[in-house]
């Protein structure tokens, strides 16, 4: 009886510990800019509403940003490596300044090399964006670049208010994926981009593990919406959408991550 409980509360464990979705961060705090200026842009691979684990990240194939006049501007060589410090452990991670001079939208894209995940004998890579602005002039945030996975908004990413809504279209190199699987998650600690470190706080405290990770569905032109309940960052990850289901012989989730800044009504 005693090895049958034993047994339950491990897999209940193990089952909360999966739950916990991965997501690969580019971080800046503030998308909507309203004067030129130099941000911090730090690269974590986390658990953003848990924090129960940060990853090291592997190599970068590529960062880049798409400026307001639709130039792609090479930013890999410009990352400087960081150690993420989270409320569990620590991990590799990356870190740039950026100079926002002209007016407009700019596109950062992260292709990471694929990581390993241990426990579940595979791989995952997140192609990430995040869409900043300076001084309210759009150019392009709704962009396709026709990346192996991508999620490309459909709502202005850094004009978002608590309480409104974001819509996307989830897609695999241009075209639409029907009924992709969608994990949304929310930034639920300060974010101390000096010091490298989250915060001791969340802001945040889920009723249940269904609500640490919310899952949604696009439907079946690869469409979703999701409202927003608080201001803040949300990231959105769309599962295994990419071309490449092998890597080194095992299993490789490429999936569309986006991050989105909602902010406070006040």
């Amino acid at each position: 009886m005693k090895k049958t409980i034993l047994s339950l509360m491990l897999g209940v464990s193990l089952f909360a510990s999966s739950a916990m979705a991965h997501f690969q961060m580019v971080y800046l705090p503030e998308s909507a800019l309203s004067k030129q200026t130099k941000e911090k842009l730090s690269l974590v691979f986390t658990h953003p509403f848990a924090d129960e684990h940060t990853m090291d990240m592997e190599s970068v194939n590529a960062f880049y940003v798409i400026n307001p006049k639709g130039q792609k501007e090479n930013l890999k060589n410009s990352l400087k490596p960081i150690t993420w410090k989270g409320n569990t452990n620590s991990g590799k991670g990356y870190e740039i300044t950026y100079n926002f001079k002209r007016l407009g939208d700019y596109i950062f894209v992260l292709e990471p090399a694929p990581y390993f995940e241990k426990n579940e004998d595979s791989y995952i890579q997140q192609f990430t964006k995040v869409i900043a602005n300076l001084a309210g002039a759009p150019t392009g945030w709704d962009r396709d670049l026709g990346l192996e996975a991508e999620i490309i908004p459909l709502t202005k990413p850094y004009a978002i208010w608590e309480g409104s809504t974001f819509t996307g279209i989830v897609k695999s190199n241009g075209k639409p994926v029907p009924y992709a699987e969608i994990e949304v998650e929310f930034l639920n600690y300060e974010v101390n981009q000096t010091n490298n470190a989250f915060g001791k706080t969340p802001k945040l405290n889920a009723p249940q593990d269904s609500f640490v990770t919310i899952g949604i569905k696009a439907n079946k032109d690869g469409e979703f919406t999701f409202g927003i309940p608080k201001a803040g960052w949300w990231g959105f990850a769309a599962l295994g959408i990419g071309p490449k289901s092998k890597f080194k012989g095992k299993e490789l989730s490429q999936d569309a991550v986006i991050w989105v800044q909602a902010k406070p009504l006040q």
